[in-house]
């Protein structure tokens, strides 16, 4: 049983980038979808697709992004807002992470946003992960 579904997710995602797959399965939630379609309108999926699998039990099959060489779009991840510790941040204290090469994902009450958004819609919220 995974108790963090965000570094579940994120996890799969560098893992899967790094064997060079052409997707990762992650368990369905809400939240791991809307982080999954977050990061699709980043460049970071190519795809997003919900299947059912038994009769309880679904997943979310996420289509990783590769250049023309075959370098994974994704490198590195880091959760910042945990369980045990929350992080939050205002609109105004907003800046770019690594000089624009990498994004920095916020639950804001407008929904689930990069930093880029989130700062041109003026609404802060909890820091969940950065990904570059």
């Amino acid at each position: 049983m995974v108790t963090d579904s965000i570094s579940d997710l994120i996890i799969r995602l560098k893992n899967g980038s790094d064997a060079k797959k052409a997707s990762v399965d992650a368990t369905y939630s809400k939240l791991t979808e809307n982080i999954a379609h977050a990061l699709k309108k980043a460049g970071y999926l190519t795809s997003v697709d919900k299947k059912k699998v038994g009769s309880f039990t679904k997943t979310i099959t996420l289509g990783l992004v590769y250049d023309l060489e075959g370098n994974a779009r994704i490198h590195g991840v880091e959760r910042i807002s945990k369980s045990s510790r929350r992080i939050y941040q205002k609109s105004a204290d907003i800046r770019m992470y690594r000089s624009g090469f990498g994004n920095t994902f916020f639950s804001t009450p407008k929904g689930i946003m990069t930093d880029g958004e989130a700062k041109k819609n003026k609404v802060g919220g909890e820091i969940l992960f950065k990904i570059w």
